[in-house]
């Protein structure tokens, strides 16, 4: 199997390497530009994972979650403290998706938005849940819905 990466696009790839190294804790592992001085692509690094950040490319179907208004995916951090990562990212300039809370299966999670419209979650495990207790929440959720 290979390694895992993310590539993101962002509407300001400066501007979105300072809020990952703020908010994640990213560090740049590499910056390609374009010959008028632009950033290309940069390449970070967030514990562990590669993460790519590239500008939208005109008449190509990259695009940002803001310019599209949703976001398909949902990036997710397993950590020690989600209140301190969701504290972090917050003061970053992230906004607030989903509130931190204890979640029916086992964890501690909540989700923000970067400032080109990613959510990214925060979850820390709080305990096991056996599968058919979650199966049993699930059920009950959509009986009421």
């Amino acid at each position: 199997m290979t390694d895992f990466a993310l590539h993101l696009v962002v509407e300001d790839v400066p501007a979105a390497v300072a809020f990952y190294e703020r908010a994640f804790g990213a560090q740049v592992t590499r910056m390609l530009h374009l010959p008028d001085g632009s950033i290309a692509t940069a390449e970070l690094a967030v514990e562990g994972l590669a993460v790519a950040l590239a500008a939208p490319v005109p008449g190509t179907s990259l695009a940002t979650p803001r310019s599209t208004g949703t976001s398909v995916a949902a990036y997710r951090f397993s950590v020690p403290n989600a209140d301190a990562a969701m504290d972090r990212a917050v003061s970053a300039g992230a906004i607030v998706h989903s509130p931190v809370q204890d979640a029916f299966w086992g964890v501690r999670t909540g989700e923000v938005l970067d400032p080109s419209g990613h959510r990214w979650a925060f979850d820390q495990r709080l305990r096991e849940i056996p599968v058919e207790e979650i199966e049993a929440q699930l059920a009950a959720m959509f009986d009421s819905a």
